[in-house]
């Protein structure tokens, strides 16, 4: 069966943030916008016919202003005092991940060329997971964008240095119309010595950047755009940081509210209090400039009581200090810190803390084993309900560390990492419970598609490289690294069809931002995350609606609910930016309720009780029957 994803034309949010862009060159004249490229031996300049060279704004910067001004104010948006155009115009459209931004701008650039007759693009992204993402969505919305705009005539392609003549046949061929070019690699030259990027400069291209806080934040960064000569920069992100000259802005809350997106749940699993002998777990060694340093969890004494926290720790500190001066932390001062080996000395015993072990608490391989198994069951429980109305379930695991489930050999091979084999071995015994005898109905081998049904991509993976091939060398179904490559990162469609036995995706941060897959409703983090813009990425890549086997996109809260499987760090912040939404907006987003049966925290949304507590009773019973927690 080929899947084929629907769009819909007609969603006025996503029109709205297309005019916003196209509305700031109001006053520009539409005409044809020819252009010459001098050649390698001219001066660039105006040619005597003054047909003009690529994009060419007429609007003056007070022009413009009045016109960005204007947007702002319709849109609600703090109106901008100034505009400043060194080292380029830039403008941005703030809109919350899994509401269709590729797909604005896509329009938003064929909205461009349809009005004022703009002609040349470029796409910048800051990862290879982005770069195909919307090389792709090009490709899917193609037909889509020829019934819109009367089959006009336009062209995109990855910019590759193997293929210097293509930037040739684009940007220095006056016959060209439209192109979105996608920057990959920089500072090549073609055949006569002449870099790419002077023909790009000659253009003046609008440069689209995606995922700015990645790409468009640092000197550098932004030295290498103003390098482009550009028009103007416009910005798309979830997650601006220090938003400038903003013109549309569609948040998290109004995207929940209009049910643009999934909304969440978490399932949290805490050790429950037990401050009466010292807990110490290594989080991550540095060894910058300032001095070698590591970052520890203790459980710290304030005024309002002991609280698993995170500190700095360098050679010399103590702990009894640090912790509050309690007293279960006397003797254990940094003897020393091994950047190199990830490792702490201790003058107490135990003395040597490693990212593989911890001193006091419950074993974090407890824990890790309580949430795959959650998130095993979880999927399954959605697919009993969800395949029936055509819609395939994923999951997506985020790992601590790669290895733990795929651990490269020099040869190019790998084998099954912990998280690998600990996931064969739960994903078979659950499916075989009776609860799910009907999704066993059409699975003719149990071990074959066990192996079938989980994968990962990881920057390791040579980014697809078609000559290195990672073969797995322990038991079961052998599969290359290109296999997954493609499968994961760009035919989205064969991924979303029944046809495809993969259903459980697992990577460390390659997929953190940029891949989007509509149909991921578990997001298990069997990592630590700290920042928050990391963290709301990666809940960003479960927030789209999902699509059935017609590729059309499914509403209602019934259906789309993301499932996050989360770490104690993890449902801090998700408490956190809950309040974050709500102070921002003005209003109540949800609502919290904690159910203290063992350690489970549900968090429900107050649209509808996603898990109970019978329900939740039950899982701790059952957790406990399987003597995966202390009692």
């Amino acid at each position: 069966m080929s899947l084929k994803l629907q769009f819909n034309p007609e969603l006025d949010y996503q029109l709205d943030a297309i005019n916003a862009v196209v509305d700031l060159f109001k006053g520009q004249t539409p005409k044809e916008a020819n252009f010459t490229v001098a050649p390698v031996s001219a001066q660039m300049a105006m040619d005597e016919s003054n047909i003009g060279i690529g994009n060419k704004l007429e609007l003056t910067n007070e022009e413009l202003l009045l016109n960005l001004k204007e947007v702002q104010e319709r849109n609600g948006l703090k109106q901008s005092e100034v505009l400043e155009d060194s080292p380029y115009f830039e403008f941005e459209v703030d809109m919350e991940t899994g509401t269709g931004k590729t797909y604005v701008f896509i329009r938003t650039m064929m909205e461009l060329n349809k009005k004022y007759g703009f002609k040349k693009f470029v796409i910048v992204v800051p990862s290879l997971a982005i770069k195909e993402g919307i090389h792709h969505s090009l490709k899917t919305t193609e037909s889509h964008m020829n019934s819109i705009y009367s089959n006009e005539v336009y062209d995109y392609f990855v910019y590759d240095s193997n293929d210097l003549n293509r930037i040739n046949r684009s940007f220095g061929n006056k016959e060209a119309l439209n192109k979105a070019n996608i920057i990959h690699r920089a500072n090549d030259r073609g055949p006569e010595g002449r870099a790419p990027i002077e023909l790009i400069q000659e253009t003046n291209p609008i440069v689209i950047i995606d995922e700015p806080q990645s790409t468009a934040n640092t000197k550098k960064s932004r030295e290498a755009i103003a390098s482009l000569n550009p028009m103007c920069c416009i910005k798309y992100s979830a997650t601006h940081i220090k938003p400038k000259n903003v013109v549309y802005r569609l948040n998290a809350v109004d995207a929940h509210d209009l049910q643009l997106v999934k909304q969440i749940e978490v399932i949290s699993f805490e050790e429950e209090d037990n401050y009466e002998d010292a807990y110490i777990r290594l989080i991550k060694t540095g060894n910058p400039k300032s001095g070698i340093y590591a970052d520890v969890e203790i459980d710290k004494k304030f005024n309002s009581g002991i609280r698993r926290t995170t500190i700095r720790i360098k050679d010399g500190s103590d702990l009894y200090e640090l912790s509050g001066n309690r007293d279960v932390y006397n003797g254990f001062q940094v003897a020393e810190i091994d950047a190199e080996k990830n490792i702490v000395k201790f003058t107490a015993r135990p003395n040597i803390l490693s990212l593989d072990n911890h001193i006091g608490g419950i074993d974090e391989n407890i824990y890790k084993r309580l949430q795959i198994e959650s998130t095993i069951r979880a999927h399954l429980d959605k697919e009993l309900t969800l395949n029936k109305r055509g819609i395939k379930v994923l999951s997506l695991f985020f790992l601590d560390r790669v290895d733990n489930y795929r651990i490269y050999n020099d040869d190019g091979t790998y084998n099954k990492g912990k998280y690998a084999i600990l996931f064969e071995e739960l994903f078979q015994k659950i499916i075989m419970e009776d609860e799910y005898q009907e999704l066993r109905e059409n699975i003719p081998d149990i071990n074959q598609y066990t192996q079938e049904v989980h994968h990962g991509y990881f920057s390791q993976d040579k980014a697809g490289r078609k000559d290195v091939k990672f073969v797995e060398t322990s038991t079961g179904n052998a599969a290359s690294d290109d296999y997954a490559y493609e499968l994961i990162m760009k035919d989205k469609e064969r991924l979303l069809s029944f046809d495809t036995n993969l259903k459980f995706i697992f990577s460390h941060s390659a997929l953190r931002e940029g891949w989007d897959n509509p149909n991921v409703f578990q997001i298990c983090t069997l990592n630590e995350t700290y920042s928050d813009i990391k963290k709301r990425q990666e809940i960003g890549r479960g927030l789209r609606l999902a699509v059935n086997q017609d590729g059309e996109r499914q509403h209602g809260f019934d259906i789309n609910t993301l499932t996050v499987i989360a770490n104690e760090s993890y449902d801090v912040f998700c408490n956190t930016l809950q309040k974050e939404y709500e102070d921002d907006a003005g209003i109540r987003f949800g609502y919290i309720e904690e159910h203290s049966f063992a350690n489970i925290i549900i968090v429900k949304d107050n649209q509808e009780e996603r898990l109970g507590i019978e329900a939740s009773k039950a899982i701790v019973q059952s957790f406990k029957e399987r003597e995966y927690i202390a009692k």
